[in-house]
């Protein structure tokens, strides 16, 4: 197994590292975790030790796909397990942030339903020997989805202390993203999943 691909295993491996920092019930063990406080924003040693795990698999994600591509390492199950490995990770984020009552689960289902339809391109594009490519939408909803997380992580900071929701904006906006850049895969493969014989 080359480099990138057990980048990707890394990435993997992070996320249920990941759910037990957020979830593990601290306080039942005698462990208060510590908390900071910048301005009026509270933000706990336990939000900052999920950032810095999340921080990980995000480079990962940068560098696999890096190494793959700059040094011709490129492999079947690097293209099989690298979105997955992206979506698991995205997705556990959220549905954590959801679980908590930080964000609303509407623009998490969106995202869901985004890759829902990705997948089923890509499968309708297998089966006619087609390939799907992400576009810039897709591209860019990677990107998002990644500032959004850090953001909601640290409380909104440092936007909070000037009282602007840029994380809430934000979270809605990659919602949007993830719709436009859902149709556009939809688009790429439509007369495919249209045709009637």
């Amino acid at each position: 197994m080359n480099l990138p691909n057990r980048l990707t295993l890394l990435r993997i491996v992070l996320i249920p590292v990941i759910i037990l920092l957020w979830i593990f019930p601290y306080s039942s063990f005698g462990f208060e975790p510590i908390v900071f406080q910048i301005g009026a924003v509270s933000l706990s040693a336990v939000r900052l030790a999920v950032t810095a795990a999340f921080g990980i698999a995000v480079l990962t994600d940068v560098l696999d796909g890096w190494l793959a591509r700059s040094r011709n390492m490129m492999t079947t199950f690097g293209k099989f397990a690298d979105p997955i490995a992206d979506r698991l990770l995205y997705t556990v984020m959220f549905l954590l942030f959801v679980n908590d009552g930080l964000i609303s689960l509407v623009p998490v289902f969106i995202m869901i339903a985004r890759d829902a339809v990705e997948d089923g391109c890509r499968i309708v594009a297998s089966a006619n020997e087609k390939e799907v490519h992400a576009g810039t939408m897709g591209k860019l909803k990677n990107i998002l989805q990644r500032i959004t997380i850090v953001l909601i992580l640290l409380n909104n900071l440092p936007f909070e202390l000037w009282g602007l929701p840029v994380s809430g904006v934000l979270l809605w906006f990659t919602a949007f993203v993830s719709f436009v850049s859902g149709v556009q895969y939809f688009n790429q493969m439509k007369e495919d999943i249209l045709e009637s014989r």
